[in-house]
Formats: C-alpha cells, structure tokens, sequence
C-alpha cells in the first residue's frame, strides 16, 4: 500500500510491505531555512497519544557524553535524512506516522527546537495469509543489537541446546528468526488435511524436521503426499550413481519418516547439475489450485539463518503449470527430455509481459537467451532496479548495468562477482548502490573475523553462522529482481534461480515473473531496503577496521541545516533518492 500527505513545504510518502514501513519524506527547497530533521513517531490508535522513535545520533551541545548504545527520541534529536524504515511492524496492521519537521529557534537554542506543522499518514501493512499472493521474509540478519538484547547472545545455551531449539517450532528464538517464513510453509502444508487433499513437494534441501513432520501430519490426516529430494549424482564420465553429501544429510533427515502411510519419497538424482527447485503444490480433488516458491531450502538455516523468502500463488493457472513441471520431476527424468518440457510449458517471454500477469520460468532450458531478456528489462528501466545475488552478478547480466542511463540501480549480494569483469561492470555507473552481505569483522571466509575497534558486537559474531558450517552462501540466499518497483507497473522477479546461466540451462529451476502488482512489489522493496540498509552499516565499519581506523560509535547530528546540501545537488545520489522515493511537496 502507498499513501502520502504534505503540507507547508513537506511531505511523506508511505510505502508497506507486510512487516516493513517505508517513510520518504521531501521539502521544497525554499522550507529547508534552518532545518535540522524530522521527528518520527506513531499514534496510538487507542489514546491519540504519539510514541516519539528513538535514534542513535544526538546534539553534541546537548549530550556531549552520550553512553554506548544510548538512543534519543527524534523529536529532540532529529532524523537527518529523508528516508526512515519501521522494520519491526507486523502483518495486516493499520499505523498512523507522524512526521514533524523541526527547525533551529531564533535563539539558537537546540532543547526548544521549533517545529512546522505534523504530517500524518494512516496506512496497512500487507497481509500474509490471503490473496492472490503471501509473501514470507525471514529475518535474515541474525547477527544484530536487537537478537543480542533479545536472547542474551546465547550465552545460556550449549550448541546442542541451540540446534534443539531451532528445530522446536513453537520456541521463542526460532519464531523470531523464521519472522513469519516457517508459520507460512507449515501453514501451507496445514491446508492438506483430509483425503480430499494432495501435496506435491520438490526440494534440493531437505533436512528441517518441523517441515518433515508438518508433512507427515498432512499424510496422517488422510492426505496423499509425494516429495522429491536431491539425493545422489549421475557421475558421466563414469556412468554410475554416486551418493552425494546433501543426498547423504536428506536420507538421514527422512529416515524416522519413511513407510508411513499415503507420505512417499523419491530419490531425484543429479542428471543435471543441481535439482534445485524448492516448491510445493496443494491440490484439491486432483485440481492444482495453490503453488508455494521462493528460495528456501528446507533447512534450519533456510527458514533461521540466511535470508530468504516464500512465495504463495492462489492461481490455478499457475499451479498446473507447476503441477506439470513436477511430474516430469518425480518420474526423474533426464536433462533433455526436461528441456523439452521447459521449451514448450514456459518459452522464453515476449519482451514486454502481459500487463497485469504471473509467467511461470522453469529451467533447465536450451540456452542461455533468458539471461539477454533479464538484461534487457535491467538495461530498459525507467526508474529503479533492485536485485538480490547469492553468488555475485554474472558478467551475462553484469554488462547491462553498465550503462549511462538515468536511474538508480540497487545490488544486494553474498559475495562479489567473480565474472571476467563483471564487478567492474557493475561498479561503473555513479548510480549503482552496491552492498554485499557480511558480518561485522567478516574477512571474507567463515571463522576468520578481525575485530571492529569501537564496537562489541564483534563478540558475538561466530554467532552469525552457527546455523551452517560448511556451505556457500551465509547472509543473502534470495534471488529476485525488482524493476520500476515505484511505479504503478512494476515487475518482480522471484523463485528458486539464481540469475545466472547455470541456473538456465544446467539446473532445474523455477521462476515467478509478476507484472503489475504494486501489493506485490512493495512487498520486494520494503524488504530488500530493510536488508540493504543493516548491511550497509556493516559493510562501513568493515571497511573502517580494514583501514585501521578506530570507530567511537557515536555519530552527532549537524547543529544547523548544512546536512541538507548534499540531499538537493542534483547530480548527487542522496538527491536521485529523495526525488525517486518521494513525492512532491
């Protein structure tokens, strides 16, 4: 939902996903006369009373000895930026924000700041449990001030504690770090609870007993189960079977589930490079009527750790195409006769997607074409990009970032691109926000931290990946693409692939290609921020520590409007951003 309001020079405009606010806020450049920031707060919908939100940054005139971790209502000590994110809010919520411009006093007085008059909006976050589309983010940062306040940085707990704990459905710890991501998967698999129900399962990752056991329940109830699972590859240049460590860990994990009635498991095995697919379809009666997607394994790590998401579609149209795809998937068949199928179930696009549609993309295919389509929306973006990549950008898709068009491009990823000149490609335009995924004293490999002076939170921060070993990706495992998100004809890209050429041609893969739905895209794009955003910082202090530089954890607040400069040059980024997600004032 978006809404927006302005007065006497100002304005706000609020953008909801499900459990994320965005506010963007804009000013006539001839209000901004001694501006210093604006208060924040929400209005209780029971006493009218305003709840004034805290921050970190303060007036050094005012507390010039602030405590580590000391946070100030904005209201005295005011946000200096033109973007806020409310990253704690819950589903289908009504919030009433209060945005107060506050200005310098003619006595100069910064405890008696003058403010302009309030802007309020009322808005309702998305829901996540009905509609076309429920969309599912876990929390996706473990690692942060608020789980170390929250669960006193595990200190309680031996790993052997831990690890029960997260497979405990119902335990604190996990709801608040699954944020909604397990109470949907389970509460898909719940639907199937009669005969009259059946569930169709393909996972890569399989090893989660809260969803073993959800399933098991399903067939229980009477309902007719069938999961596929990576299980051992087809070795070639050999022509043998030979068992693989992530087949290995999925048999173990469904050995104390195997031989119940109507829950039936089959072996898929690596013909191709990956089998990769993480989706379920409910049918009801025999009829596909629900597919649930995204890019969680079905791991600890999947719905606790890294950051992910679930993607439910309510079409028929669209799960019997899934239904379709699964077939082939459950008789296992070979890489060719898959890209048969894929060929004529779900051809490459048109360039421009049907207005207002949902195109099912499932791999592997003949070819790498569908990265130059990729390429073509990046490159043909009127507005915006916003892209999440696990294993850095592909030189395939990399060179059309490289551009010299005006608008704002946004990448979120695991690690840089390894590509023949990929990351250069994608560092070149002024306009490329990149921020990769990390811990605070991360280096670059697991288990290999280097300390961030200034700051504790480099004590808890083994804590990141305690919930996977061994593996690639730690921190960001999504794989979605936003374009002209802001618009009111935006398209989203989501589902198991990553954007790049394997994923195309030599893994089985899906992908959900959505045109039109603004619901659907502010979902994306309040997510990916509230991610971009923790990891900035993060990616700023590494970066500080690496150059030796000591950090005091305090930042103090301009004490007069030379703050706003930078935010109305033209040619500057923080100025593209203030006109890009605001409105005018």
């Amino acid at each position: 939902m978006r809404v927006s309001a302005k007065k006497e020079g100002f304005s706000v405009h609020a953008i909801s996903g499900t459990r994320a606010v965005i506010l963007a806020m804009n000013a006539r450049e001839d209000a901004l006369q001694d501006f210093l920031g604006f208060g924040i707060g929400i209005r209780s919908p029971g006493d009218g009373a305003i709840r004034w939100l805290r921050g970190f940054k303060c007036f050094a005139t005012l507390e010039p000895t602030p405590t580590r971790g000391q946070r100030f209502e904005t209201v005295e000590h005011p946000i200096q930026g033109f973007m806020w994110g409310h990253y704690w809010a819950d589903p289908d919520q009504e919030y009433r924000y209060v945005v107060r411009p506050l200005f310098l006093p003619a006595s100069g007085k910064l405890d008696d700041l003058r403010h302009g008059a309030d802007l309020e909006v009322t808005i309702r976050t998305e829901k996540e449990d009905s509609g076309t589309h429920s969309i599912y983010f876990n929390r996706g940062a473990i690692v942060s001030q608020a789980y170390a306040e929250k669960f006193q940085n595990d200190n309680n707990l031996t790993a052997a504690e831990l690890k029960a704990e997260l497979n405990d459905k119902d335990a604190e710890r996990t709801k608040w770090l699954s944020r909604g991501l397990l109470e949907g998967a389970l509460g898909f698999i719940a639907q199937a609870k009669s005969s009259r129900f059946s569930l169709h399962c393909c996972f890569y990752e399989l090893t989660y007993p809260p969803i073993l056991k959800a399933l098991a329940d399903a067939a229980a109830a009477g309902a007719e189960v069938q999961v596929t699972f990576d299980a051992d590859h087809f070795k070639r240049s050999r022509n043998r079977r030979e068992e693989s460590a992530q087949g290995k860990r999925n048999r173990e994990a469904i050995e104390a589930f195997k031989g119940r009635p109507r829950l039936h498991f089959k072996e898929r095995i690596h013909y191709i490079s990956l089998t990769h697919n993480k989706f379920m379809v409910l049918l009801d009666n025999g009829r596909p009527v629900q597919v649930w997607t995204g890019s969680t394994n079905i791991t600890p790590s999947g719905f606790c750790g890294q950051s992910n998401t679930g993607h439910v579609v309510r079409n028929e149209a669209v799960a019997k195409q899934f239904e379709d795809y699964f077939t082939l998937l459950a008789r296992d068949e070979q890489r060719e006769a898959l890209k048969v199928f894929t060929g004529a179930a779900s051809p490459n696009p048109p360039d421009s997607l049907p207005p207002n549609s949902i195109t099912t993309l499932f791999s592997p295919r003949r070819g790498e074409s569908m990265m130059d389509w990729y390429g073509g929306r990046v490159e043909g973006a009127k507005q915006t990009v916003i892209l999440t990549s696990a294993f850095g950008v592909t030189t395939k898709l990399a060179k059309y970032f490289d551009n010299d068009r005006d608008y704002l491009r946004y990448i979120l990823m695991e690690q840089k691109s390894r590509g023949a000149g990929a990351q250069a490609m994608i560092e070149r335009d002024k306009d490329t926000r990149i921020v990769l995924g990390q811990g605070l004293g991360y280096t670059g490999s697991m288990g290999n931290w280097r300390k961030v002076p200034g700051f504790k939170l480099e004590e808890w921060m083994w804590r990141e990946h305690h919930y996977r070993s061994s593996g690639h990706v730690f921190f960001i495992h999504t794989k979605y693409m936003g374009i002209d998100v802001l618009t009111d004809d935006p398209i989203v890209f989501t589902g198991s692939a990553n954007f790049s050429p394997n994923s195309l041609t030599s893994n089985d893969e899906n992908m959900l290609l959505i045109r039109g739905d603004t619901g659907v895209a502010d979902v994306y794009l309040t997510e990916f921020f509230r991610l971009l955003n923790h990891f900035y910082f993060r990616q700023v202090a590494n970066r500080r520590a690496r150059d030796g530089k000591s950090d005091s954890g305090v930042r103090w607040l301009a004490e007069d409007d030379s703050w706003v400069w930078g935010h109305y040059q033209p040619s500057y980024y923080r100025s593209k951003r203030r006109e890009l997600f605001g409105v005018p004032a």
